[in-house]
C-alpha cells in the first residue's frame, strides 16, 4: 500500500500537480485581471461622475447667465418702450399746444377785425353827424381808417 501510495504520489506529482497548479494559476490570473478591470472601471466611473458634475455645473452657470441676460434685455426693452412713450406724449402735447395757440391767434384776429370794423362804423356814424363835408375832414377820416385797419402787435 505504501508502494502504491508512493507510485500514485509520483505520478500525481509528475503529471497531476502541474496541471492542477497551472489551472489554479490561470484561474488566479483571470481573477486578478478581473479585479484590475473592476478597479479600472471604478476609476473610469469616478472620472465620468466628476465630468458629469462638471458639465452639470457648467450648464447651471450658463442657465443662470441666460436668465440674467434675458432679465437685463427685458428691463432694457421696458425702459426703451417707456422712453418712446414719453417722447411720443411730449410730441403730442407740443402739437396740441401749437394747435391751441393757432386757434387762439385766429380767434383774437377775428375779434380784433370785428372790433375794428365796429369801431370804424361807430366812428363813421359819429363823424357824419359832427363833420361837414370838407377836404380836411376827409383826410382825417382816411387817416383814422388806416390806423384802425392796421393789425396791432
Amino acid at each position: 500500500m505504501f508502494i502504491a501510495f508512493g507510485i500514485l504520489f509520483l505520478v500525481l506529482a509528475r503529471f497531476g500537480w502541474p496541471l492542477i497548479t497551472g489551472v489554479v494559476e490561470r484561474r488566479n490570473e483571470k481573477i486578478q485581471r478581473a479585479l484590475a478591470d473592476a478597479a479600472a472601471a471604478r476609476k473610469l466611473l469616478a472620472t465620468l461622475k466628476q465630468q458629469e458634475e462638471k458639465i452639470l455645473q457648467q450648464s447651471r452657470d450658463e442657465q443662470a447667465k441666460v436668465i440674467e441676460q434675458t432679465s437685463l434685455l427685458r428691463q432694457q426693452l421696458l425702459d426703451e418702450a417707456r422712453e418712446a412713450a414719453r417722447h411720443e406724449s411730449r410730441l403730442m402735447l407740443d402739437r396740441a399746444r401749437k394747435q391751441i395757440e393757432k386757434e387762439r391767434d385766429m380767434a383774437l384776429r377775428e375779434v380784433r377785425a370785428y372790433v375794428a370794423t365796429l369801431s370804424v362804423e361807430v366812428a363813421e356814424k359819429l363823424l357824419k353827424k359832427q363833420l361837414d363835408p370838407g377836404v380836411r375832414q376827409m383826410d382825417l377820416i382816411n387817416s383814422l381808417l388806416e390806423e384802425s385797419t392796421k393789425p396791432e402787435a
